[in-house]
């Protein structure tokens, strides 16, 4: 089973840039979408279907253009959950779960800290969110949350630790909270299999910051401890380029 998570920045300029042709070729079994910006009236539906996933759940922000989630899949799950059921998250569509028989996926977008009031609100997010997980783990103890967390874990996780410190996605708060959500029982699926530096899922359009790899570790595939030796492998996939971020990919047996 291969999972990937991408953050397309806007599904319908992906998809402008080759992302269907990319994604019959990548060939996953469920992908997670983060920031799709869209509605569903907007996307080329039957164009998602012809690529081989009939199982498609789009999620939008309420605010038009605005963030939002999807999960395209080729095996119809048993259940779809839109949101958690806490108001403000919903309203950003930020996340969305699949069930299956014997384990779940969730499609995450974390807020991003972009100024004072946001940074705010993203602590409010992770502080709701993780209670909803600690929940949430007791009735699916098997579960793979991928997506975009907008949080770099570790120093080996961004091209410059040291002038990124103060910058939000590398706050000392952020990352703590992170490494308490994987303590309390998830593991970083690609660092389960990968410990080498220089390995990053977004990059800005300054500077020439990708050419460079001057980039962030920000999407994940976090899967709960019980699933733990399910896993197979993981990777990052740089040479995808419909996107400021690229894509991220477990395979689970």
């Amino acid at each position: 089973m291969r999972i990937i998570s991408y953050n397309v920045n806007g599904i319908r300029a992906a998809i402008a840039k080759g992302f269907l042709n990319w994604l019959q070729q990548a060939d996953p079994d469920i992908i997670c979408l983060q920031e799709i910006k869209a509605t569903e009236d907007q996307i080329p539906l039957l164009d998602v279907e012809l690529s081989g996933y009939p199982y498609h759940y789009w999620f939008p922000a309420t605010k038009k253009g605005y963030s939002g989630v999807a999960i395209l899949s080729k095996v119809k799950p048993n259940k779809v959950v839109f949101g958690t059921g806490i108001d403000h998250m919903d309203f950003e569509g930020r996340n969305l779960r699949v069930d299956f028989d014997d384990f779940s996926v969730m499609s995450l977008y974390l807020p991003s800290g972009t100024n004072f009031e946001r940074l705010d609100y993203k602590f409010q997010y992770m502080d709701e969110f993780q209670e909803y997980i600690d929940h949430l783990k007791k009735e699916i103890p098997n579960l793979i949350i991928c997506g975009d967390y907008n949080i770099c874990h570790e120093a080996i996780d961004i091209h410059d630790p040291i002038r990124n410190k103060t910058v939000s996605g590398f706050l000392p708060e952020e990352r703590a909270w992170l490494d308490k959500f994987m303590k309390k029982g998830f593991i970083d699926t690609f660092r389960f299999f990968n410990k080498e530096p220089h390995q990053y899922s977004w990059w800005s359009y300054r500077a020439n910051a990708r050419a460079n790899n001057k980039g962030w570790r920000i999407d994940y595939c976090l899967a709960s401890e019980p699933m733990r030796n399910r896993l197979s492998r993981a990777v990052i996939l740089p040479e995808a380029k419909h996107s400021d971020h690229c894509p991220v990919l477990v395979e689970i047996d």
